[in-house]
């Protein structure tokens, strides 16, 4: 499946940014900095160019350019994720957008709910961890090292049929609600791991070592 990267402000790290013939590459706002350190030119520069030094003066004149104003509903990163579905792409990848401001993870997270209900499969890849968000679903994990860190959040009032194994600790067709984190601080026990919901909408973080 062809993939859309999208690049943001936030903490970035290159793990597995590896952009393919046929991808999209968006750089949203401030994300261009990291990009370009990597040698990798976005096809699309987006945002209100607030978080890029120099501001839209310092943006390269040979790439398209999708420029919006400050005072606008969206985030940069929701933006950029509109602008990849309407251009055909339904699998995400998402770089600098978690990290730094805390309100800024939770619009992103928010965002990425949004398409994943419409049908999109979207990734958060942040230096600490990789971020998924199922719907209706299963996520299979592969193997990490024992003790690794895995949190599975409800997004919405409740996620029904909601089973977990493979990991330290397991349930089988339980109930999460958003207003009880059961599953946070999971471990990983060396083997693979699966993560399924049968009514809503999960999130699951893994860290990339033991907490």
């Amino acid at each position: 499946m062809k993939t859309c990267w999208i690049i943001g402000a936030g903490s970035f790290t290159n793990r597995d940014l590896r952009p393919l013939e046929g991808d999209l590459v968006i750089a949203a706002d401030g994300g261009l900095v990291p990009l370009m350190q990597e040698g990798v030119t976005p096809h699309i520069l987006l945002g209100d160019f607030d978080s890029l030094p120099g501001g839209e003066a310092a943006l390269p004149q040979h790439i398209e350019r999708l420029t919006f104003p400050v005072e606008k509903d969206d985030t940069d990163t929701g933006l950029a994720l509109r602008t990849g579905w309407e251009r055909g792409y339904r699998r995400f990848m998402l770089y600098g957008c978690g990290g730094g401001r805390l309100d800024h993870l939770f619009a992103n997270m928010q965002s990425m709910a949004g398409m994943t209900k419409k049908g999109a499969s979207v990734t958060l890849i942040d230096p600490d961890y990789d971020l998924f968000c199922i719907k209706d679903t299963s996520l299979t994990l592969p193997a990490r090292p024992a003790g690794t860190l895995v949190s599975v959040f409800c997004h919405g009032d409740r996620a029904e049929g909601v089973s977990i194994s493979g990991l330290k600790y397991s349930l089988q067709n339980q109930t999460l609600t958003s207003d009880y984190p059961i599953g946070v601080s999971n471990h990983c026990t060396g083997d693979a791991a699966k993560v399924s919901v049968e009514n809503g909408c999960l999130f699951v973080m893994v860290f990339l070592s033991q907490c």
